[in-house]
């Protein structure tokens, strides 16, 4: 960064400030102090080209809140990292989501601070995230929620610049589509994308994998082997469950992020790669890190801009929508006529939890193309069996609709016990509900089990 990058810090506790600002000054930054928040709020009216605001939260006087709620008067777009103690988080969190930049909590590492600092000022001024925000975009459903639009916005300014990014979220949220849609939206789309799923890539296979082999270093290396760390140089790497690698592994990771530089196994040189890393992972690597599974400086390096990704339990809205989604692409693959979702089936799919997230969505709507009649996806047809005998159950239906309705769920349970020669057990099983809601059926229609063995 150069001397042109303007920061301000804020905190009533000398010794904090003295750290800061030496800390901030040997980084290239230029650095104003304030001994508390009146002060800031001046400096911030007087002084033009201010880039980035560091501010403790609690400060007698005015906090931090009630400074940052001021300064969004006249300067909105000022990015906001707080410092907080660990009775304060629940306050940063708060202002994050009223539009703070980060939090870091204290004692801070500098390192921490910088690389956030750092990327706020990658971020500021790119313009981007202005455009309208599609529905749809690089195969990925932005969708209509909040969450999911500040979300998009940041994918599209992150994307242009050169930043590191690690990626959060449940088990198919649709973290790797992310990281996906990062790579086509910056300078290096033409270039390499490699993905690697850390996860999945036994350890003693996972370092050739990535860093490549010489012919003869080990048992099998019949030839030369380049990595995907070397096959990405120019491009992207992105790397999967990253929560998952050994220390041994985080060790050589690490090495390769501080200076760009890999040896594969075998080789006695270095080689130089430029590639940008993009990372994900479902766990808490602070919990990790604590727990002294996973190296804090790695995690510092890979978190240059961190993004997460709501599970679908938290944007409800977006549910009906990508049901649709999903229904229409499997009819367009299959050559059939356009699927509906019913009101019903809209109902118990809001309702439910969705551990599987998007991915566990996607799968029980093309389940419930496939099983329902009449281009209509009803409770009963979806594979998910507490929405089924929850349908089963306690669905209730306008008088309107009730034969035909009746009579669909009816002719299915007769093909259920048919295909299973009457064995109610195994007809549940091809309907995915329980024996107890088979039973049910059963005794509501009036079948006779034996009549189809």
């Amino acid at each position: 960064m150069t001397a042109a990058h303007k920061i301000l810090i804020v905190d009533d506790d000398p010794s904090i400030l003295e750290v800061l600002y030496a800390r901030l000054s040997a980084s290239n930054f230029k650095v104003l102090k304030a001994k508390d928040a009146a002060e800031a709020e001046q400096i911030l009216k007087a002084q033009k080209g201010i880039d980035l605001l560091v501010s403790d939260i609690k400060m007698p006087g005015k906090s931090g809140m009630e400074l940052f709620t001021d300064i969004r008067k006249f300067l909105p777009d000022l990015p906001v990292i707080f410092l907080t103690a660990y009775g304060t988080i629940p306050d940063a969190v708060d202002a994050i989501k009223l539009g703070a930049a980060d939090y870091i909590s204290k004692p801070f590492d500098g390192l921490e601070l910088i690389n956030k600092i750092n990327a706020m000022m990658a971020l500021r001024g790119t313009g981007a995230g202005t455009d309208a925000i599609p529905l749809v975009e690089s195969g990925f459903y932005w969708g209509k929620s909040a969450a999911m639009k500040d979300l998009y916005t940041m994918v599209k300014k992150v994307a242009i610049t050169p930043v590191n990014v690690l990626i959060l979220g449940e088990s198919g949220v649709g973290k790797e589509r992310i990281a996906g849609c990062i790579h086509q939206n910056s300078p290096r789309s033409k270039q390499p994308y490699m993905v690697v799923d850390c996860g999945s890539t036994p350890a003693g296979i996972l370092e050739s994998e990535l860093f490549g082999h010489l012919k003869g270093a080990f048992t099998n290396a019949v030839k030369d082997k380049v990595g995907l760390i070397q096959a990405a140089d120019s491009g992207t790497l992105f790397l999967d469950e990253i929560g998952n690698i050994s220390h041994d592994m985080q060790c050589r990771l690490l090495r390769f992020l501080e200076d760009k530089k890999i040896r594969q196994v075998g080789a006695v040189r270095e080689t130089l790669v430029d590639c940008r890393v993009i990372a994900a992972t479902n766990a808490d690597l602070t919990q990790a890190i604590e727990a002294g599974s996973f190296r804090q400086d790695l995690y510092y390096r890979l978190k240059g801009v961190t993004l997460t990704i709501p599970p679908l339990r938290e944007r409800k809205e977006d549910i009906y929508h990508l049901a649709c989604l999903y229904a229409d692409s499997y009819a367009q693959a299959q050559g059939i006529d356009r699927l509906r979702i019913s009101d019903a089936t809209v109902k118990v799919l809001e309702e439910h939890p969705w551990p599987g997230n998007v991915r566990e969505l996607k799968n029980t709507i093309e389940a419930g193309a496939i099983l329902c009649r009449n281009q209509v996806i009803e409770p009963w047809d979806l594979q998910v069996e507490s929405i089924r005998e929850n349908a089963v159950l306690t669905v209730d239906l306008p008088d309107s609709q009730d034969f035909s309705i009746k009579q669909s769920e009816k002719d299915t349970i007769i093909r259920a016990l048919k295909k299973s020669r009457g064995v109610q057990k195994d007809a549940a099983d091809l309907l995915g509900i329980s024996k107890r809601a088979m039973h049910y059926k059963v005794r509501k229609y009036d079948n006779d089990p034996i009549l189809y063995k």
